[in-house]
């Protein structure tokens, strides 16, 4: 819906600021946008209070140790991992952000075409069974 890259020295919070932004006049229909902890504090408020809209931060339970799923984490990390399947996006070659952000746009535009003209759902082959000859 949006794509915004920033400089690695720059909090997640603060470069959250624009994207969400244009989620308003883009995308009216959105009410609710999930993040990480990384998004917590003043971002939550003001995007209640100025967008009209609510920012979820998904945390980690209390007590938790060691890895747990977190809800809705899956939906990003999966985005991430066919986006960064795609050639130009493994590395970070891009010296401008703008650079960046038309590749992750292209990438993203490749996969809607590739999903809109599929016809059928996605199907994984089956794993093949193991044999000495490929151990």
């Amino acid at each position: 819906m949006a794509v915004h890259v920033v400089a690695a020295s720059v909090q997640d919070r603060d470069g959250a600021r624009r994207p969400l932004l244009w989620t308003r006049p883009d995308h009216p229909g959105v009410r609710k946008i999930r993040t990480d902890q990384g998004f917590a504090g003043r971002l939550a408020d003001s995007t209640a209070t100025v967008l009209g809209r609510e920012l979820e931060i998904v945390r980690k339970d209390p007590g938790q140790k060691g890895f747990q799923v977190q809800p809705m984490r899956w939906a990003v990390e999966r985005t991430l991992s066919w986006i960064s399947a795609h050639r130009r996006l493994a590395r970070d070659y891009e010296q401008q952000p703008a650079h960046s952000e038309t590749m992750i746009r292209w990438a993203v535009i490749g996969i809607m075409v590739r999903r809109l003209t599929r016809g059928r759902p996605a199907t994984r082959p089956s794993p093949r069974p193991l044999t000495h000859a490929n151990h």
